[in-house]
C-alpha cells in the first residue's frame, strides 16, 4: 500500500492546489504532510519554526512523511523542504514522484512572501527564495520520476499535464 503520487516542489508549485484537483480526479483523497505535521504539534508550522526551531519542525517532518507514505494510498503533498532529509529521499524510492517546478519570479509571486512560510521571511525574500531554489533543486529532481513545469499554467493545465505525464 502505497501512494499513488507523490508531489515534491518548492514553496508557491502549487502542491496542495494541485494535489486537491489531482486527487479529484484520480477519485482518491489528498494529504499533505504540512496539515499532518500540525495535527500532530497542535500549532501552525510556523509556530513550530518560531517557538521549537526548523531542525524540531524537520524531525516532526520527517515522521509525518514515513507515516504517510505508509498508510496513504491517495494523491500525497509533501512540504518543501522534506526532501532535504537523507531518509525521507530512501523513503521516496519507488513511488511515483512529481516534482512542481517554478521559476523564481512566479514563485515570488505566488507566495506573496508570505509569513506562513517561514523561510522566505527576512530581510530579502527574493534571494532567500533564489538561494532556496538553488539548494534544492538537485533533491527535488533525485527524488522525481516526473518533472512538470508550473509558470504561466493554471492549476488545472498543471493537472492535465502530470496526468499525461503519468
Amino acid at each position: 500500500m502505497s501512494p499513488r503520487v507523490v508531489l515534491v516542489g518548492p514553496p508557491g508549485a502549487g502542491k496542495t492546489t494541485v494535489g486537491r484537483e489531482l486527487a479529484a480526479r484520480l477519485g482518491v483523497d489528498l494529504r499533505d504532510t504540512d496539515a499532518d505535521v500540525e495535527a500532530r504539534a497542535g500549532k501552525t508550522v510556523s509556530e513550530i519554526f518560531t517557538g521549537d526551531g526548523e531542525p524540531v519542525f524537520r524531525a516532526l517532518e520527517e515522521q509525518a512523511v514515513a507515516d504517510a507514505l505508509a498508510e496513504h494510498t491517495g494523491v500525497l503533498a509533501l512540504g518543501g523542504g522534506a526532501v532535504l532529509s537523507d531518509r525521507t529521499r530512501q523513503r521516496l524510492q519507488g513511488h511515483t514522484v512529481v516534482f512542481l517546478r517554478v521559476g523564481l519570479a512566479e514563485g515570488v509571486r505566488r507566495t506573496g512572501l508570505s509569513t506562513a512560510r517561514p523561510l522566505l521571511v527576512g530581510v530579502n525574500p527574493r534571494a532567500t527564495f533564489r538561494a532556496l531554489l538553488e539548494a534544492r533543486l538537485p533533491l527535488y529532481r533525485e527524488v522525481a520520476t516526473v518533472e512538470v513545469d508550473t509558470d504561466r499554467r493554471s492549476p488545472e493545465e498543471v493537472v492535465e499535464a502530470v496526468l499525461a505525464a503519468l
